[in-house]
């Protein structure tokens, strides 16, 4: 494994307590930083934070609630001293159906989870970034971003609205020290695949060339990367992980 260095470096992880954000955990932690874990399981936060050890920490937090968010940004404030990384990560699939299957509340439950949370989090965030002159924000949008799933126009369209969010944010922190940038990832074979119908997790691995589901490992290497100095003049930017799926 290539040694990526954040020695020092101080991440707040949403959804991190399983799957891809599980794994970037334990790749900053390999790179020496440190982990603070945004969860709504706080169960789940307990477990991953006592699996994970000493330099990680973790509460349970309703991403959707600005209130909330406030108050564990403090809370990672008294702790840490700064926030070096945010890694908005946390999301849900909505399930699938045809558009006009899908119900209203499920549709904007999707959306306040995987797109208006990320604005939430970004908005406590970023100033305490720009005082200290230095950030990374790494936002996990999906392939579905890109293409636009069939059954999953909510879950797309979160995802789309997440690359545009990233582009704003970015040129508005040009200049600053703070970088945002977003990864579209191919499905990854983790819990998030109970939410999905079986002909909708086929009908993903179908189109990726490479013929397998992503490993949350793999995207924790590129999230490592982006949330490092070694990423000093990128912004806005959508980097493509999906074995040859997309290739823009």
């Amino acid at each position: 494994m290539n040694k990526i260095d954040l020695d020092g470096r101080t991440a707040i992880i949403t959804g991190g307590a399983r799957g891809i954000g599980y794994a970037t955990a334990e790749r900053i932690l390999e790179s020496g930083g440190s982990v603070v874990l945004w969860d709504i399981d706080g169960a789940a936060v307990d477990k991953a934070v006592a699996d994970l050890g000493a330099r990680a920490s973790g509460t349970a937090v309703e991403l959707t609630d600005e209130a909330a968010v406030a108050a564990a940004t403090r809370q990672a404030m008294d702790a840490a001293g700064k926030i070096d990384i945010l890694v908005n990560n946390a999301g849900i699939t909505g399930g699938n159906g045809k558009t006009w299957d899908l119900a209203p509340d499920v549709w904007r439950k999707t959306i306040e989870v995987n797109l208006i949370a990320p604005y939430i989090t970004s908005r406590a965030i970023v100033p305490l970034m720009m005082e200290a002159g230095y950030g990374r924000i790494i936002n996990v949008a999906s392939i579905a971003g890109k293409e636009g799933n069939p059954n999953a126009s909510h879950y797309s369209a979160s995802k789309a609205g997440l690359i545009g969010l990233t582009k704003s944010l970015g040129k508005e922190l040009a200049g600053t020290g703070v970088l945002v940038n977003c990864i579209t990832p191919a499905a990854a074979r983790t819990s998030i695949f109970d939410q999905m119908s079986q002909e909708h997790i086929d009908f993903m691995l179908s189109k990726i060339p490479l013929q397998r589901f992503l490993e949350p490992a793999e995207v924790a290497a590129m999230i490592a990367w982006l949330a490092s100095e070694d990423c000093s003049f990128t912004t806005g930017a959508v980097f493509d992980i999906s074995g040859g799926r997309a290739v823009y």
